[in-house]
């Protein structure tokens, strides 16, 4: 029976350790939440210096996450309080929760990112809130009021699918100059008129006729789909 007692316990103490060693994933209003709720929160940025710059949540804390000495950076944090740790859209914060979690860190991973937080209006810090060269959304409504079909891509020099999409989108944009007109718009730089439109992901495609979304694509699209999506709002 003894023997049974401690082993049980032992299993509920592993248990709770592995628990606590493997990152919970929240969306963005359960990040805002939990921000509200833990006044000893840490927030990690885990993007980029200029990234952070650009706006971040606030009082957050900015570490790159491809830096090398990430992991040794970590002794600036402090391992008896939790971790919010957040990048643009999700995938370097996994990784970060990963290494946070390794190193004995209670983690909570937040999906979607620096994206999903800023469509959803919620508070940033830093940044401007007007970007030189930034469309409004005046301008966007003049672009796409055509009979003519826009097909409207948001996408990020740092996003690999967006990247790996561009020689098909800019191919697409000659080969169809005369049925469609395509317009790449940069989320970094237009990340107001993006929280506007409800674009949450990249890479995000609008697609436009007499100033109506016909059509609306997310993450990587064949190049067929572009072709019968446009054919069919002609």
């Amino acid at each position: 029976m003894k023997f049974k007692s401690l082993l049980s316990t032992f299993l509920l103490l592993f248990g709770l350790f592995a628990q606590a060693q493997t990152p919970v994933l929240l969306s963005a209003d359960r990040a805002d939440s939990l921000l509200k709720a833990t006044p000893n929160l840490q927030v990690l940025d885990v993007r980029t210096a200029e990234e952070f710059a650009g706006g971040h949540l606030q009082q957050a804390r900015n570490l790159d996450v491809r830096d090398s000495a990430f992991v040794r950076n970590l002794r600036r944090l402090d391992p008896s309080r939790p971790v919010l740790v957040y990048c643009l859209v999700g995938g370097r914060s996994a990784k970060a929760a990963a290494l946070l979690a390794q190193n004995g860190f209670t983690v909570y991973d937040m999906q979607g990112g620096f994206t999903k937080w800023n469509a959803a209006g919620k508070p940033i810090e830093g940044g401007s809130p007007a970007i030189k060269g930034a469309m409004t959304m005046t301008e966007l409504k003049a672009v796409t009021a055509s009979r003519k079909p826009v097909l409207i891509d948001f996408y990020a020099k740092w996003c690999g699918p967006c990247q790996q999409m561009l020689p098909m989108i800019n191919r697409l944009k000659t080969e169809l100059k005369d049925q469609v007109s395509i317009l790449t718009i940069d989320y970094d730089q237009n990340r107001e008129l993006a929280r506007q439109l409800g674009v949450d992901e990249i890479p995000t495609f609008l697609l436009y006729k007499n100033g109506d979304v016909k059509w609306r694509g997310l993450g990587t699209i064949q190049e067929d789909m572009f072709r019968a999506k446009i054919k069919e709002v002609q």
